[in-house]
């Protein structure tokens, strides 16, 4: 299906699939009297919630994005995430902003499948990439949120990357924002600090978690608990999650700077976990996506942690980690998971 945002006429549209039907829906509410539409979070930290967001404001989120990455009226764009999240709804708001045709493709695991013409903008989730190496170089420009970009990921990025062919960018963001405030080059050069978008002002609290004002979108500084290391007025690198910290006897670990550490020398999906422990408080776990392997425990007993302390003290195999429906690890259900399990 491509819906031509230049040449638009609702009534013209044929909507088959349930997914083109909530497509639909979005654009009815769009083209409505009403101020705001309905966004639903991931889920990811906490319980999925519902809440309305002015229109307005979308508007200025789309506009920031198409500027940075220079998008044109008459480019072509693929929607292939679900449209209840901010994540679908913000390629659909581009597309309807800077008149951009937009093809549409089923959300998948593999949504570049049936793909067999250049287009100008992406947005995908790591996993969609994952199973896109193949058509990753027809897209001009492509953006990877939902969750982070590890370290093979990245590497199975630059492996298969044909020069020249694509920009590749990794987002900072979440539903608060309307979707990113800030993009970080993965292809095709690598850069380690993601950059604010213009009108966008970062800042630390006393904990080191990223503050951030972007009036544009939001008339309120948001606080986050990302901890972050500021580069300048409008570059910062993410740390982790507070409400992730683990306390294990007293020091206090960032799951995520030890998952991007394990990430950088095995292939597959790891998740550090604190499970409770008498004498530790809490007992640092490794989580590894697959069946068991030596070679894999090997890896991993090789890699040189900072701290003793960051060696996990146990490490448990599981087919599937869960994940959300945009592709997040679901910590909250992962830990169900395992202590459900031990």
């Amino acid at each position: 299906m491509l819906i031509d945002f230049n040449n638009l006429n609702i009534n013209n549209l044929s909507f088959q699939t349930d997914f083109e039907y909530k497509i639909n829906f979005f654009l009815e509410e769009w083209f409505s009297d009403d101020n705001t539409v309905k966004v639903q979070t991931s889920g990811s930290t906490g319980i999925p919630k519902i809440f309305e967001i002015e229109k307005n404001k979308m508007v200025n989120s789309a506009v920031m994005t198409c500027d940075f990455l220079e998008l044109q009226e008459g480019n072509k764009a693929l929607l292939c995430l679900p449209v209840e999240y901010i994540s679908g709804k913000m390629m659909i708001v581009r597309s309807i902003v800077r008149k951009l045709k937009l093809i549409v493709a089923e959300p998948s695991l593999n949504p570049l499948e049936n793909l067999q013409e250049e287009i100008d903008f992406c947005a995908m989730t790591p996993l969609q990439v994952e199973n896109s190496m193949d058509k990753l170089h027809l897209i001009k420009n492509l953006i990877i949120g939902g969750a982070a970009v590890s370290e093979s990921l990245k590497k199975k990025i630059a492996q298969n990357y044909r020069s020249g062919s694509s920009r590749i960018f990794e987002t900072y963001g979440m539903s608060e924002t309307l979707s990113h405030i800030a993009l970080k080059q993965i292809m095709p050069e690598s850069e380690d600090y993601f950059t604010a978008f213009e009108n966008v002002s970062i800042s630390v609290d006393g904990k080191g978690c990223l503050k951030i004002f972007a009036p544009n979108i939001n008339a309120d500084v948001l606080q986050t608990n990302d901890l972050v290391e500021i580069k300048n007025e409008r570059q910062f690198k993410f740390l982790g999650r507070t409400d992730n910290v683990i306390n294990s006897g007293g020091a206090k670990i960032s799951p995520e700077t030890l998952e991007t550490l394990v990430k950088k020398e095995i292939p597959n999906e790891a998740v550090f976990l604190g499970i409770k422990d008498e004498s530790l408080g809490q007992k640092l776990i490794l989580v590894i996506e697959g069946s068991e392997s030596e070679d894999l425990i090997k890896n991993i007993s090789e890699i040189p942690f900072e701290k003793n302390f960051h060696k996990p003290k146990e490490i448990i195999f599981i087919e599937n980690i869960p994940r959300t429906p945009n592709g997040k690890v679901n910590r909250i259900e992962l830990h169900k998971i395992i202590t459900t399990g031990l």
